[in-house]
Formats: structure tokens, sequence, C-alpha cells
């Protein structure tokens, strides 16, 4: 509780006019500050703090209980993770082959895999940065639950690289299907 006087002690103080016109009675301050401890009790009083000093870093309007549950993930610099447009670029600038590259995070490389290297390299920024965007976002969000992404392998080759038939052998194989087949 004592944390959640101190959001809102620092909320009053930094989003002045909005607070005010928010929590314009002490009933709706009281009511307001219950309703926000029921949905962050789980947290600790740590998290608490961290997400309202982020949310005044990042946020110019009062946050609501989703955002304050939002900045209660962990930035991505925490995790490891460089920002969207830095991603973007990483991914953009890597040269061949993109598996062996030595990547700030796998979830650059997997964006840029699922966002097709080919695409990020023959179209413009503005038309391929959004879709390298919502892949990275969609990785971003799998780490910060927890989900552990496999670094970049690059395949070997495989023992035996198989040979064309002769044309002989082609043309008996094929006799021997479509006698198979009733063709």
């Amino acid at each position: 509780m004592d944390a959640l006087d101190r959001m809102f002690a620092e909320f009053e103080l930094v989003y002045h006019n909005q607070y005010n016109k928010a929590f314009a009675t002490p009933e709706k301050l009281i009511y307001a500050k219950k309703l926000w401890f029921s949905n962050l009790c789980h947290m600790s009083p740590e998290r608490i703090t961290a997400a309202s000093h982020r949310a005044i870093r990042e946020s110019e309007f009062l946050p609501t209980i989703k955002g304050i549950l939002k900045f209660c993930d962990p930035a991505p610099e925490e995790l490891g993770l460089p920002d969207n447009h830095s991603a973007y670029m990483e991914a953009c600038n890597a040269p061949n082959p993109k598996a062996s590259h030595r990547w700030s995070h796998p979830a650059v490389y997997h964006a840029g895999r699922a966002s097709d290297w080919f695409f990020l390299a023959g179209t413009a920024e503005n038309q391929a940065f959004p879709v390298f965007k919502r892949h990275y976002e969609r990785l971003c969000d799998q780490v910060r639950r927890g989900e552990e992404l496999p670094e970049p392998e690059q395949k070997a080759l495989p023992e035996h690289i198989s040979q064309p038939l002769d044309p002989e052998e082609q043309r008996k194989r094929m006799r021997k299907l479509r006698k198979e087949l009733n063709i």
C-alpha cells in the first residue's frame, strides 16, 4: 500500500491537472486507490515503484491501471532487447549467412527471418519496417513472458548429395510409374 500511496503522490505532482480532474473528491481518490490496489496487489512494491517512474518518464498523460500493468513488464533493455528501429537496422545490415552473424538478441534474427530477408533487403523502410516491427514486437512479448528463443543455427550440408538419374534410368522409372498408375 505504501508503494501505491507513493505512486499516487508522484502522479499528483507530475500530472497535477489531470490528477485533480480524475480524482476530484476524496471519495473518488479512496475508491481509485482500492481499485488500483486490487489490480496491483500481486506486484512487488519495487516493481510498482519502477513502473510508476517509467510511466512518468514515458507518458505525458496520467496512466491507467492497464498502463501501469504494461509498465510493470520489464523494459526491453532489461532483457537485452534492442529498440525496434535498432533491431530493424541490425537485421537489414547483417551479412550473409544470416545464421552465423553475431546477433544482439535471437529475437532480431527470428523477426528478420519471419519478415523475409529478401523483402527487408529490397523494400523501402517505410514499407518494410512496419512488417519487421510487428514480428519483432510479437517475439519481444514472448521473451517478456519468459520464453526462450532458440539461437540461430546454420544447417550443415547433407552427408550424401544425390545425383540426377541418367536419361535411360529416368525413362525406366517413368514406365514403371505409368504401369503402377494405369496410365
